[in-house]
């Protein structure tokens, strides 16, 4: 499903251009609007509500646009595993046990090696992340 046809929009659309479209599609087509209708109609428009609501989720969130029009450019729209990988990563997005940035790089990056993973330098940051947690810091504190 592409987003920007969904609104009606272009790729270039800004923030104030999806929050419009978004309204007047929402209002043509809220369940609410069409609860008299046969229930067909219902169903049609629940489903594309909850499509115009997504679309609109998605590109109003930088972080999600930026991912959506990523994999729409790489991969045609599917889950580009491998292309993401080191553009998530590059960005700290590569979360261990995400799909992105697991077990997947062959280069070696962060000291996986051989298309293995889990490196050195993989555990080395994952433990990092997991102590510097709020709530690693706030038990840490109290055995203290």
């Amino acid at each position: 499903m592409d987003h920007y046809k969904v609104l009606g929009l272009e790729k270039t659309a800004t923030k104030e251009e999806i929050k419009a479209a978004f309204k007047k599609l929402a209002l043509q087509c809220h369940p609410d609007k069409h609860s008299q209708s046969p229930k067909y109609v219902q169903h049609n428009a629940k489903l594309r509500f909850k499509q115009v609501s997504e679309a609109y989720e998605v590109l109003m969130d930088d972080r999600k646009r930026a991912k959506y029009n990523y994999q729409s450019h790489a991969g045609g729209g599917g889950l580009c595993r491998y292309q993401c990988t080191e553009y998530y990563s590059k960005y700290g997005y590569g979360k261990s046990g995400s799909g992105y940035g697991d077990k997947t790089r062959s280069s070696g990056l962060n000291g996986g090696g051989g298309g293995g993973g889990g490196g050195f330098g993989d555990k080395f940051g994952t433990a990092i992340r997991n102590l510097t947690t709020r709530s690693s810091l706030l038990n840490l504190g109290y055995a203290a």
